[in-house]
């Protein structure tokens, strides 16, 4: 029996240097891939950090502006303790109970911004009957009290500029002319600016670069003693 020869044709797949082309492309994909996902984590990252911190800050306002409009509460004073009060402290004291005294349980309050190796926050300590000292914001950049004898309106800065920045300007009194601050002790009218800052991430002009970031909190307080003026 006769046998035809088997004729064999070209083998089907790649060359090595299709190969190799196709590897090179393949990690540029993943490499590009990579740096926009690595991108987009970073930028949710900061963002929730923003929020969390934005957040901490308006607690932090929340409370101090309700207890500090409390001040001088059953006194025939602001309440406002001038010599432990000014930019970055409040201490004020109440009569919550009208017990005669300012010795119960949140009627003696001091709150400070507090600078130190672990970072910037705002402590309230309850001075009686014993001290007692609560965190109540650690994702604080800047705090600045300010003392009016009446209501005002201002400006609020612009921290994107600087920190120095971040502050009230141009503050007016009802008829319009400049108002300056007064003593901690006469003060009818309190404003409170806090500031929250956020550091660069990587490099300009770097995938997910993301400029620094300031944000400004006021609140304003009137003080609610009996003896004061009522706004």
């Amino acid at each position: 029996m006769n046998k035809s020869p088997i004729k064999s044709s070209g083998e089907s797949g790649f060359s090595l240097m299709e190969l190799v082309v196709g590897m090179t492309i393949t990690l540029i994909i993943v490499t590009l891939a990579s740096t926009l996902l690595a991108s987009s984590f970073a930028i949710r990252g900061r963002e929730n950090q923003r929020s969390a911190a934005i957040a901490d800050a308006q607690r932090a306002l929340t409370t101090m502006s309700r207890e500090i409009a409390n001040a001088g509460y059953g006194l025939s004073t602001n309440g406002i303790v001038a010599g432990d009060s000014g930019l970055t402290q409040i201490r004020f004291r109440s009569d919550l109970d009208l017990s005669g005294a300012t010795a119960a349980i949140g009627e003696d309050l001091k709150y400070t911004l507090i600078n130190d190796a672990n970072g910037s926050f705002i402590v309230r300590m309850d001075l009686q009957p014993a001290q007692t000292t609560g965190l109540i914001a650690n994702r604080i950049d800047g705090l600045k009290i300010r003392y009016y004898d009446e209501r005002v309106t201002y400006t609020i800065g612009d921290c994107s500029t600087g920190v120095a920045n971040c502050d009230i300007t141009n503050v007016r009194n009802a008829a319009g002319a400049v108002e300056a601050e007064v003593t901690p002790d006469l003060a009818k009218y309190i404003v409170l600016i806090i500031n929250v800052t956020l550091p660069a991430v990587g490099r300009v002009g770097s995938p997910g670069y993301q400029a620094p970031s300031a944000t400004q909190l006021v609140s304003t307080v009137s003080l609610r003693n009996a003896s004061l003026q009522y706004y």
